[in-house]
């Protein structure tokens, strides 16, 4: 996602959050893209050309792909069924005329309007974290830049509409003009704050993508904290305060890890780490040959083994067969520990219950 280094659709959230973040950042050397942003990419290039009737063959999408371009395309319908939207693709935004702002700009995947009401829609095509369109600060970022540089698209606006596309949910979230201005001056505020020296680090949410995780004082005071903690004698109600910061701690290792090991491949001395090999797997150097010679000594070199539902699935999609129902079970591998905000609905202990029942009928 291009945007500007001040402050951009995808870093607005977090400076809001923690004005410190910026000067942080800006220490950090580059990121190496992540194969998961070569794909977001990738996916991202497709659907623009797709949106208007083109070919996208060239991409040589893969079946999953296809199919996250496929929903995108049926959102979009849903969300114009009346082929009555004007809108553009890949728009750039700026915060035209601000002076606070000046250099602060976006690009909107779409953006558009039909009657008096904006549009501002993103595609999001990450599996791991479902995105919400609900007070969504990149949303708010790009229509907020779009009211100062794309006037067309706001003439007759009384209201904008933020769209999360994100296979294989649709999600949306209408407000007011007023809101965009609020935002605007929240954004302003958290620039002109970011640029003091005292510039406050608050950790949250928001660190989450922070490249700067690394070397935060506010993320390494909270590793030091939880490393210093007795576990043993804890409440109930303190664990559960400690697992809401864990996976934020998680990542802050993972990137640390990664942070490191980039320092190391570019010669910058870690105290006390070094780069080494991985274990060696050893594999054949002829596949061909091993399997004739394994077969004349008698060994069967092949494994054979049942393909998985899924795997089964695909391949009959291809001859539009469905697998029957009574084939297959959907058995869990057991439990594990989510925050109270997560859909699915809590386990019930059911040998603990029944003890509990027991021991009241005695």
């Amino acid at each position: 996602m291009k945007h500007s280094t001040i402050a951009g659709s995808s870093t607005a959230g977090r400076l809001i959050a923690c004005n410190g973040s910026a000067a942080l950042v800006a220490k950090m050397p580059p990121q190496p893209p992540s194969k998961y942003a070569e794909a977001g990419t990738k996916l991202h290039s497709a659907i623009e050309i797709a949106v208007d009737g083109g070919d996208i063959s060239q991409f040589n999408l893969d079946e999953d792909e296809q199919a996250k371009i496929d929903y995108c395309l049926r959102a979009l319908d849903d969300i114009d069924p009346e082929r009555k939207l004007i809108y553009v693709l890949e728009n750039k935004v700026e915060f035209t005329g601000v002076a606070a702002l000046d250099g602060v700009f976006g690009y909107a995947d779409l953006l558009g309007c039909i009657k008096k009401r904006v549009i501002v829609l993103d595609w999001k095509f990450g599996d791991g974290v479902a995105v919400s369109a609900e007070e969504n600060t990149q949303g708010l970022f790009l229509a907020a830049a779009a009211r100062r540089s794309a006037s067309w698209v706001f003439k007759d606006a009384t209201e904008v509409e933020i769209i999360i596309v994100q296979p294989p949910f649709t999600r949306r979230w209408v407000t007011t003009i007023e809101r965009l201005q609020q935002f605007e001056t929240e954004l302003i505020e958290a620039v002109k704050a970011s640029q003091k020296p005292d510039a406050p680090l608050v950790t949250g949410s928001h660190c989450r993508w922070c490249p700067a995780k690394p070397v935060c004082p506010q993320m390494t005071g909270a590793v030091d904290r939880a490393m210093k903690a007795s576990l043993d004698n804890l409440p109930a109600e303190q664990i559960g305060a400690y697992l809401q910061n864990a996976e934020m701690l998680e990542k802050w290792i993972e990137d640390l890890r990664a942070l490191a090991q980039q320092m190391l491949e570019k010669n910058v001395r870690v105290p006390g780490y070094k780069l080494v090999n991985k274990r060696a797997v050893r594999s054949w150097t002829d596949p061909d040959k091993a399997q004739a010679f394994l077969e004349s000594n008698k060994i069967d070199p092949l494994k054979h083994e049942l393909i998985s539902p899924a795997a089964a699935e695909k391949l009959l999609k291809k001859s539009k067969v469905t697998l029957p129902d009574d084939l297959v079970a959907a058995v869990s591998s057991g439990t594990t520990i989510a925050s109270e905000s997560d859909p699915r609905p809590a386990v019930v202990q059911i040998g603990q219950t029944l003890v509990a029942a027991l021991s009241k009928l005695n």
